[in-house]
């Protein structure tokens, strides 16, 4: 009996580090859907717009490509990080199965790991090129703004 509580208690102490990291990824997720949902918003937005302005099709379009761009991107960052937090979640299945079964399980827990980390890299990559389309769509509004009050 003893050793069997040693050992749930050796596994629940080796899945205490993934499971912070997966609280991290979920804020994270967070975070990218809230801008994802901004942007659809702003989307649909423009989108009435134009259909109750029964203007040309080709009105708008500059902006609704740059935020099409920016939502392909959040997608992408949102698979990436959910990607991430499935790996940590199987070495979290790993780590514990390898404690019961005695399996040497270090490879494919590492491999798991890596793996998570990349991708998570590759999410934060998207989140930053979204980021800097999002900064250079606001960049002129600002610029003009800035100048509206000058002239007052």
């Amino acid at each position: 009996m003893l050793d069997t509580s040693y050992t749930i208690a050796r596994a629940i102490q080796l899945s205490v580090a993934p499971v912070f990291l997966l609280t991290g990824i979920a804020a994270m997720l967070s975070v990218l859907n809230s801008r994802l949902a901004c942007i659809i918003d702003r989307l649909r937005f423009l989108e009435q717009a134009r259909a109750s302005a029964g203007s040309a099709q080709g009105h708008g379009e500059p902006e609704l490509k740059r935020l099409a761009r920016r939502a392909a991107l959040m997608h992408r960052a949102i698979a990436l990080s959910t990607c991430s937090a499935l790996c940590i979640s199987a070495a979290i299945a790993v780590i514990f199965l390898s404690f019961f079964f005695g399996a040497k399980t270090s490879t494919a827990v590492a491999s798991l790991f890596v793996t998570a980390t990349l991708s998570f890299m590759v999410s934060l990559l998207h989140f930053l090129r979204e980021m800097q389309l999002a900064s250079r769509t606001v960049r002129p509004e600002m610029a003009a703004e800035v100048h509206a009050e000058d002239a007052v």
